[in-house]
């Protein structure tokens, strides 16, 4: 029974994703969440308990998400894991116009609601410290307060890349973002 009510949490949240990604914030609610994830409104407000807690929900799993960006995969060396998790954090797949507009969406519901933003800046620094950890096992020869200065500038130069990639899409600036934040990493 729990596996049950879990993909229930998962298909609601996926639709919530996709109706604010949509519609914005105007456009979410019990009853639209609930059409588009295919389950009657009952389901849904069995599982969260209003609107707000399914944005809250989205957050926590959008921040979660990010954090993978920056989960080392298992066995290379700790300077190829950094370099992966750059690389992941600029894929094509993350940068595709639906899942940059669901982030501008979320970004924007942080900017005006201190829920929202305490959820999202929990989720920045738990991002930020991560990446931190990984440049600091590539490179041990840098402090530590260094070293959080330097995942600082690479959150800085992904997030104007997530940005502008939703107006203009250039690969090419990409690869130039990549190669920034990998100097900023390794130099």
């Amino acid at each position: 029974m729990a596996e049950a009510v879990t993909l229930a949490d998962e298909r609601i949240l996926d639709a919530t994703l996709a109706v604010l990604a949509r519609e914005g914030i105007a456009g979410v609610s019990m009853r639209a969440v609930a059409r588009e994830a295919g389950v009657a409104v009952g389901l849904a407000n069995y599982h969260f308990e209003n609107k707000t807690s399914l944005i809250c929900a989205a957050l926590h799993r959008v921040g979660d998400q990010d954090l993978e960006l920056v989960t080392p995969p298992p066995g290379p060396a700790a300077p190829d894991q950094l370099r992966h998790c750059l690389r992941q954090a600029l894929d094509p797949a993350f940068l595709a116009p639906d899942y940059l507009s669901l982030r501008l969406q979320l970004w924007s519901l942080a900017g005006v609601d201190p829920q929202f933003a305490d959820i999202n800046q929990t989720a920045q620094r738990r991002y930020l410290a991560q990446l931190a950890d990984l440049i600091a096992a590539a490179r041990p020869d840098l402090g530590r307060p260094e070293v959080e200065r330097r995942a600082s500038d690479i959150l800085i130069e992904q997030n104007g890349v997530w940005l502008t990639a939703i107006l203009i899409p250039d690969r090419n600036a990409v690869e130039r973002t990549l190669n920034r934040c990998e100097n900023l990493a390794f130099r």
